[in-house]
């Protein structure tokens, strides 16, 4: 597995936490410092990698020429041979028809990420996105169109002004595109984001958890009657097009992650690169000090493993709970017990990081 961050975004959207920033001046010294660790991480790394994936930031903000170099280079260290599933993320405005062609001919993706949130501008607009609901609909349409069959396009619920008809309707929307993948997320407020900021001065007011509850039962009910299975939390996938990459995030497999803020899993350590692209940029030229890593407990990796399960279909085998502590869970319809897994109900889902919690040791 091998995660590569692309750290670079047109502007912030209110919501995100995720490191990025609209400095274009710093990305052709990114782009350089990018390729030097791979190059320095990679070598000697002789296992066959079977997914990749391009974060962001926004990855389709890269001209072509950057993103073939990364490309290039990654094949030059890795064996790319196996690959499985390749994904770059997008925005919509990105995605010219020039632009989707060049991504195709760059040979490695065979799966897009697409940014939509919403199909309301009003909304669109509310959340800080660039794009309109035509041009979300316009590039979807490009990627099928370019010969991209696996898309996957990402939704919020919870925004102030949405209805739950409106997001029924945008899910009904989102189903009947062309799309392999559906990703739908809950707002959240993130300390230190501008939706932050706008709920506690007061300009924005947040709707109630019952209102996000009802969207996500929507979602969920809408999805299903789709032909979408509801493998993760916030993850729907027709038949045979789960995530491959995320799927292995969520069963701890190790991984390799390039770029500013990007981690690292080796099994045992966790790892993360700078949250800074000159500092970053910098470090790498001097050789040295452009992360920080940690040695994780026995109870860390216990926690991680109650802490992802819980969020999966899947669920977590007997050993990692005793019946006691998951009767309560039981008993109000949130977990089923098949005999070897606890696994959450739809409705279990929602509730996965509290009941992880009271888990953890």
């Amino acid at each position: 597995m091998l995660y590569v961050h692309i750290p670079f975004c047109h502007r912030k959207c209110t919501y995100c936490a995720f490191y990025s920033t609209p400095s274009a001046s710093l990305r052709a010294g990114f782009v350089d410092a990018l390729l030097r660790e791979i190059h320095l991480r990679g070598t000697g790394h002789n296992a066959p990698v079977q997914t990749v994936y391009f974060g962001g930031g926004t990855p389709s903000l890269l001209p072509l020429h950057d993103l073939r170099r990364i490309v290039d280079t990654l094949a030059s260290v890795f064996d790319l041979g196996r690959v499985r599933e390749a994904t770059i993320e997008c925005n919509p405005e990105d995605l010219t028809p020039d632009y989707v062609s060049g991504l195709r001919q760059i040979g490695l993706f065979n799966r897009i990420s697409l940014g939509v949130q919403s199909f309301d501008d009003s909304l669109l607009r509310l959340v800080g996105r660039r794009h309109t609901a035509a041009q979300a609909t316009a590039a979807v349409e490009t990627l099928s169109q370019a010969g991209f069959d696996n898309i996957t396009v990402d939704l919020i619920y919870g925004i102030p002004g949405l209805s739950n008809d409106a997001w029924l309707e945008a899910v009904t929307r989102a189903a009947a595109l062309p799309v392999k993948h559906i990703s739908a997320y809950a707002l959240t407020v993130e300390e230190g984001t501008a939706l932050a900021r706008q709920v506690e001065s007061g300009r924005l007011a947040l709707p109630d958890d019952d209102v996000v509850v009802s969207q996500y039962h929507i979602l969920c009910r809408t999805l299903r009657s789709a032909g979408f299975e509801h493998y993760e939390v916030s993850n729907f996938a027709r038949p045979g097009f789960a995530s491959q990459h995320n799927s292995r995030y969520w069963d701890r497999t190790p991984y390799l992650g390039f770029g500013p803020a990007a981690h690292s899993f080796d099994g045992l350590r966790r790892r993360w690169n700078v949250a800074d692209v000159a500092r970053y940029v910098s470090s790498l030229g001097e050789g040295g000090g452009w992360y920080g890593e940690e040695l994780l407990s026995d109870a860390d990796a216990r926690n991680e493993a109650v802490m992802t399960g819980l969020r999966t279909a899947r669920g977590i085998p007997h050993r990692l709970a005793s019946p006691q502590q998951m009767q309560p869970y039981i008993q109000r319809g949130w977990i089923v017990d098949d005999g070897t897994a606890y696994r959450p109900t739809e409705s279990g889902m929602l509730y996965a990081d509290g009941m992880a919690s009271d888990l953890f040791v």
